[in-house]
């Protein structure tokens, strides 16, 4: 009787055949925002202490408004990068990228979560700091389960084996 070895590999399998480009974005997209309501408005019933039909409001509110940033936030980005004497994405330029994005998005939520949920503007920014850490591993898990469930973009591919 022979015996196999098998081993199983942590790296993305081959993406899904056709579910690249537009396509790809729209299923990403639509996924991660579908998943991240549920869950923001999970965490902002349970941190403000209203209900979730209260909180699931607020949530997609939320959402609208970082995919709209995300659109126009990385459009004038780009402008501004392509601009610069320095090509490259170096690691200061992408904490600054990072940074900038999230400030954006606590300037626009603080206010409209305390107006929301009726308390302080020092309460809504540590709800968003709660919501902003909660993102950073939320996306971070997410990207890794969807680039193993649907492989990777043909950009983040390496050159064909012959």
């Amino acid at each position: 009787m022979e015996t196999q070895n098998t081993t199983i590999s942590l790296a993305a399998p081959q993406p899904a055949a056709g579910l690249q480009g537009v396509k790809r974005r729209v299923v990403y997209v639509t996924l991660y925002e579908l998943i991240a309501i549920a869950a923001a408005t999970a965490g902002l019933a349970f941190l403000s202490g209203q209900g979730a039909a209260h909180a699931g409001v607020i949530a997609a509110v939320a959402a609208l408004i970082a995919v709209a940033w995300n659109l126009l936030f990385n459009w004038a980005f780009e402008r501004w990068e392509a601009r610069q004497e320095v090509r490259g994405r170096s690691a200061a330029r992408r904490v600054v990228h990072a940074v900038s994005f999230e400030m954006g998005l606590v300037v626009t939520l603080v206010p409209i979560f305390a107006w929301w949920f009726h308390i302080s503007l020092w309460q809504a920014l540590v709800m968003d700091i709660g919501m902003i850490v909660f993102f950073l591993c939320y996306t971070f898990a997410f990207n890794w389960v969807f680039d193993h469930v649907f492989g990777l973009p043909a950009s983040a591919q390496g050159a064909p084996q012959s």
